[in-house]
């Protein structure tokens, strides 16, 4: 009984000691643990924004950096981002100071329009004050109703720490949630929602945070999971605008239709961004986790299919230039200008698909294809520049794009425009050379395979061509030197014939304004439209229009979406008053002009075969 009771305490004793061994070691871990931790938050590049005078539109950033491998830092803010544009957003900055962690002040240099230099191997913080009030996909804004930021237009950068973790933070927050593709740990691994009311987020590198817009405000939110991943919608607009049963319904379909049509996700979750803005607006950015587009929330009520048009685009954008990406693109140049001839694939073909996917997904009909593929013919033919300027270098010349003089159908082509045709063209050749058994798809999935999933970047338009060689067995060098690289008048019907159409013209008059504006994509929404060209002897230049007045009302409209658009419903002969900045009024009768219209029709003794031929060109492979 002894022996038994001096077992039992031994085996208590054995069993305490090795409770406390056990929580030893699980201290010493997790003590470890934390110190990781925290020595990894010190390693972090570290940002706050203060939202505290959203209605001054001025967000406050401060920067904390700890690097004491580099005595001397050069933070830059980027000039150009999500647009092919030069921007230059430190001309919204409006304060800047440095200090080290004891709140001692430290010497800032300007070194240059973007760049400040800190001399300190210590810790410091480096803060400004930056204007934020550029609606749309493309900008930064901040005001009473919520906050929209594209990071790069706002966050500075030390490029010896680009590739370092990073965390953001956001402080003086009213009741809003936030909303964006980052999350608490990152985008790969961290299992919470998108949407919340925690204000703080981290990022791999200043890359994966800068290709992450945030959303605050109280806006509507809806969820769906689909094909194991999850998604979510979110608007900002007056409720009253939109249906966001609707909208979500629109998002699901594309996303399940195009996941499916590239037979791949490369993602768990997924944001949309919509903003439908009373006024003008329009446009679409695309980012690897999430998209934000804008479209006004008239047309959203005149067309409800206008956004899925849209979305339609980005959502295939993160595959098309996300990760099927071009060598020219990488790494990214935040500093200046970054030249590719590929635009006209990663934009342009983005359309060819983007349309496809409306008819699969339900949205249009073969004959809506059609119609829209034309006015696409027809834009491409009303330019001259056609003659003169190929696709590649309309994509390596987009950088003039803010210029208007640039943007007159003497000078230039739209790379999205010709390369959305050019992509017809393309998936047309391809199926003729395989009896319709392979197609742009194919070569869409061929990049996929051996350049995005490999961590690869195609040599732009020569990149292309190997694809499509590839898939179809053929040759198509002469095509990408007549249609790609070069100019050659494009020979639509010899690539229509296959799926029975031919392409046809007429000649009507048309209302004419006797003037053009420039383009305003970049720019401000509800920017004027500047006048770049007037016809020396049309009706608005004797009424005393003249290059460089700025139209901010056609017959009592602010001016939204293409100016043309404002004379679709007049006629010849009608009255068009314009008021100008100044302000001032012109008036003047309507003129008219010659122009092509082109429509795609079918051929007259159309066989069977090429009926099945354009019904799996156009609804199914």
């Amino acid at each position: 009984m002894q022996s038994t009771i001096v077992n039992r305490q031994s085996s208590v004793v054995l069993k305490q000691s090795r409770s406390v061994i056990r929580k030893l070691v699980f201290l010493l871990f997790a003590t470890a643990a934390f110190a990781q931790s925290a020595a990894d938050r010190l390693n972090f590049v570290s940002y706050k924004i203060s939202l505290a005078r959203a209605a001054e539109h001025v967000v406050h950033v401060s920067v904390r950096l700890l690097d004491s491998e580099h005595p001397r830092h050069d933070l830059v803010l980027p000039v150009w981002n999500a647009t092919y544009m030069v921007r230059d957003f430190s001309q919204y900055v409006t304060r800047f100071s440095a200090h080290d962690d004891a709140g001692q002040p430290l010497p800032v240099t300007v070194v240059d329009k973007t760049t400040w230099r800190i001399e300190s191997a210590a810790p410091f913080v480096f803060e400004y004050d930056i204007l934020a009030d550029n609606a749309g996909p493309f900008g930064a804004q901040l005001n009473d109703e919520h906050a929209f930021l594209n990071l790069a237009q706002i966050l500075v950068y030390d490029p010896a720490l680009r590739s370092r973790k990073v965390s953001v933070e956001f402080v003086d927050v009213p009741a809003w949630q936030l909303a964006t593709a980052l999350r608490e740990d990152s985008v790969r691994n961290c299992a919470d929602c998108f949407v919340g009311t925690n204000y703080a987020r981290r990022a791999d590198n200043y890359d994966e945070l800068v290709d992450s817009p945030v959303e605050l405000g109280t806006f509507a939110i809806q969820a769906f999971d689909e094909g194991g991943a999850h998604y979510q919608v979110l608007v900002h607009a007056d409720p009253a605008d939109y249906d966001l049963n609707a909208i979500t319904a629109q998002a699901r379909k594309l996303a399940a239709t195009e996941v499916e049509w590239m037979k791949d996700r490369p993602f768990d979750h997924y944001l949309f961004i919509y903003h439908f803005r009373r006024g003008p607006a329009g446009g679409g950015m695309e980012h690897a986790y999430s998209t934000a587009i804008d479209t006004s929330a008239q047309r959203v009520k005149q067309d409800p299919q206008s956004v899925a048009s849209v979305t339609a685009h980005e959502f295939f954008h993160l595959w098309n230039v996300k990760r099927i990406r071009p060598q020219s693109l990488e790494p990214v140049d935040y500093t200046k200008e970054q030249y590719s001839r590929a635009l006209w694939w990663s934009e342009g073909v983005t359309s060819t698909v983007g349309d496809l996917m409306l008819v699969r997904a339900g949205f249009w009909d073969e004959k809506r294809y059609l119609n829209a593929l034309a006015r696409q013919i027809e834009d491409l033919e009303s330019r001259p520049a056609r003659l003169t300027q190929s696709v590649e270098e309309s994509s390596l010349e987009t950088w003039y794009d803010k210029y208007p003089s640039y943007r007159q159908p003497e000078r230039s082509i739209d790379y999205y425009n010709k390369g959305e045709i050019v992509g017809v063209l393309l998936d047309l050749s391809v199926r003729d050379a395989t009896a319709n058994k392979k197609s742009l798809r194919d070569v869409f999935h061929w990049l996929n395979d051996n350049y995005a999933k490999k961590g690869k970047f195609f040599p732009d338009s020569a990149g292309v061509e190997e694809a499509a060689e590839a898939v179809c067995s053929c040759a198509l060098k002469q095509f990408f030197a007549d249609y790609v690289s070069g100019t050659a008048p494009l020979a639509y019907d010899s690539f229509f014939k296959s799926v029975g159409l031919r392409l046809n013209k007429t000649t009507t008059t048309v209302p004419d304004p006797g003037f053009r504006v420039g383009r305003t994509f970049g720019q401000p929404q509800g920017s004027p439209a500047v006048v770049s060209q007037v016809d020396a002897n049309g009706p608005a230049v004797q009424a005393g229009l003249k290059v460089g007045d700025a139209i901010q009302q056609v017959n009592g409209k602010p001016i939204t979406g293409p100016f043309e658009n404002h004379f679709n419903t007049m006629r010849v002969g009608d009255e068009v008053r314009l008021t100008l900045a100044g302000p001032r009024d012109v008036v003047f009768k309507l003129g008219g002009k010659p122009e092509d219209k082109y429509s795609l029709v079918g051929l007259d003794n159309v066989t069977a075969e090429q009926r099945a031929r354009r019904a799996a060109w156009i609804r199914g492979d």
